[in-house]
């Protein structure tokens, strides 16, 4: 009776469930799985059939992180007339959870035959099927899940995380909004629209967002993790690193929290430390670019350079490799004496980057992304039309898959083929507009002279992603060429701010802006910093020597 009791004190009186599987689900409802888990083990105990439970003590166990006592329950497959349809789908976010996908696909199939027109089987479908490398289907899958349930939030939420992929973090906005009406206190959609603000910049709102995820969800690690993203973008180091320590996320080897830990190591000049910590990163994701950078200037700025030289020399020399990692690997071996080695690097950093595509080296390859590596490598040597008959066989193999199509414009490309190229592109984006997928739409919309579509995709990329340095250096450069000075300085100071600061071209166009703007002081400050990262640059050189004088 005591434990009835507590069950029941959330409710009110008179709206408070009277039968326990009833209860149970209201309470699975509400987020409280471990009340669902008391009242459910209450009714056995009174007599209720296992198998009228156990799609919910299942679901109850799942939603704890208890895999093992789900699969208890859910494994044996024993469910009542009355709850096959859920006990199945329940089973499928189980094998999902466990990394079993086909056998996901089994399960969502059963519950499919019980059950054709449940929302939120369509949404747990159609993440399977984004899981599996379908996204096409996955996009289908979700907008069948919004026509079967407009009002469910957990679909609504799906439609706005594919949105966010395709469209941008503004378009998403309104469908988490949407989810938020008619699902207020829901944990889950409150985390996407905190995070999504916070990625947007605007922090007013995220910390109103986070305070209401903190009430209704004390122990969401999202609460402690979006606010120590808010401090350390306010430099508050000290506060971001007891914050991300209070979420929990980096003891569970969240990469997002393992980045934040790292860059706030960085700020505190704990070098050794932000090393250590991207090492494991790179380690689980090998390409993630960024991450490999990042890795490279902790080890020079801890004064590892024989380890930096170890580990990046080679990939230095990739046709893909970035000029900073170059300048990077050069600055340790001027470090370590070896002043010709450095030259090389220095030199192949100065060198402007070529427009044409070029080959992504990818080590430990699967299948999959060995037939990638093997269109990439047959446009790298000028065998377009090789490259593009395995890149269309590559795409019908793999019919869902946005990377298939995004490579299979890149083989049109790379044969002039502008129009199928862009309609490769656009069918990629509907699912996920990457940025380097909205890079390569933008060069082919204006070799094919639309300069106003490529115009208008660069514009929505800023918009949409603030964050985005590259993205606003070349909206800034195109103000440049307009002589829209005012403008252009704006936006490279913007790119500048948010991670473009060790980019010479980037310093270089902000440097000519400001002599523009008759800015001397500022055009030999941009031109100084432009030519320590990246040496020998006529125009830099020039205003550093103007500087000098």
């Amino acid at each position: 009776m005591l434990v009835a009791a507590l069950a029941l004190s959330g409710c009110k009186q008179d709206e408070a469930p009277t039968d326990p599987v009833e209860l149970a689900k209201a309470r699975l409802a509400s987020g409280d799985a471990l009340a669902a888990e008391i009242a459910l083990q209450a009714a056995l105990k009174n007599g209720v059939p296992n198998a009228d439970v156990a799609a919910y003590l299942g679901e109850a166990e799942l939603a704890q992180g208890k895999l093992s006592e789900a699969r208890e329950w859910l494994g044996p497959q024993d469910f009542s007339p009355k709850t096959r349809e859920h006990g199945f789908h329940m089973l499928g976010r189980l094998e999902m959870a466990s990394s079993n996908l086909q056998a996901a696909g089994v399960a969502f199939d059963h519950a499919l035959a019980e059950n054709p027109d449940e929302p939120e089987l369509w949404v747990d479908i159609g993440r399977l099927r984004y899981s599996g490398g379908e996204q096409i289907q996955a996009l289908e899958a979700a907008e069948h899940a919004v026509e079967l349930g407009p009002r469910d939030p957990l679909a609504l939420q799906f439609r706005g995380q594919l949105v966010s992929d395709a469209y941008g973090l503004q378009a998403a906005l309104p469908w988490f909004e949407a989810a938020l009406d008619i699902a207020p206190d829901n944990p889950g959609v409150l985390a996407d629209y905190a995070a999504t603000l916070g990625e947007l910049g605007r922090a007013e709102e995220l910390l109103l967002a986070v305070r209401k995820l903190a009430k209704v969800d004390p122990a969401n690690p999202q609460v402690h993790f979006l606010q120590a993203v808010l401090a350390a973008r306010a430099g508050k180091s000290v506060l971001a690193r007891s914050l991300l320590q209070r979420s929990g996320n980096l003891e569970r080897k969240v990469p997002a929290a393992m980045l934040l830990s790292a860059l706030i190591d960085l700020e505190n000049g704990n070098h050794g430390s932000a090393a250590q910590t991207l090492v494991e990163l790179a380690e689980r994701q090998p390409d993630n670019r960024r991450v490999q950078v990042l890795l490279a200037r902790a080890l020079l700025l801890g004064r590892s350079e024989q380890e930096l030289v170890h580990r990046f020399a080679e990939p230095a020399k990739r046709p893909d490799a970035s000029p900073y990692l170059m300048v990077l690997v050069a600055r340790a071996h001027e470090a370590l004496g070896d002043r010709e080695a450095a030259a090389l690097y220095l030199d192949r950093a100065a060198q402007r980057r070529p427009g044409s595509l070029v080959p992504i080296i990818d080590d430990g390859l699967t299948e999959r992304a060995a037939a990638l590596q093997e269109v990439r490598s047959l446009i790298a040597e000028g065998r377009n039309d090789e490259a593009a008959r395995r890149a269309e066989a590559f795409s019908l193999r793999y019919g869902g898959s946005a990377d298939a199509l995004s490579l299979a414009g890149d083989a049109q490309m790379a044969r002039k083929d502008f129009e199928t190229a862009l309609e490769r592109y656009r069918a990629s984006a509907a699912v996920r507009l990457s940025w380097p997928l909205a890079r390569r739409m933008i060069a082919t919309y204006r070799a094919s002279g639309q300069t106003d579509r490529a115009d208008a995709i660069l514009a929505a990329q800023v918009s949409s992603d603030p964050g985005n340095a590259e993205a606003a250096g070349l909206f800034g450069k195109l103000f440049a060429e307009r002589k829209s000075w005012n403008q252009a300085a704006l936006l490279l100071d913007h790119a500048i701010a948010m991670g473009a600061g060790r980019d010479p071209q980037i310093l270089e166009l902000r440097s000519k802006v400001a002599a523009s703007l008759g800015d001397k002081d500022g055009a030999a400050k941009f031109a100084q910093r432009a030519h320590y990262i990246q040496p020998g640059r006529a125009l830099v050189v020039k205003a550093h020597s103007t500087a000098k004088r």
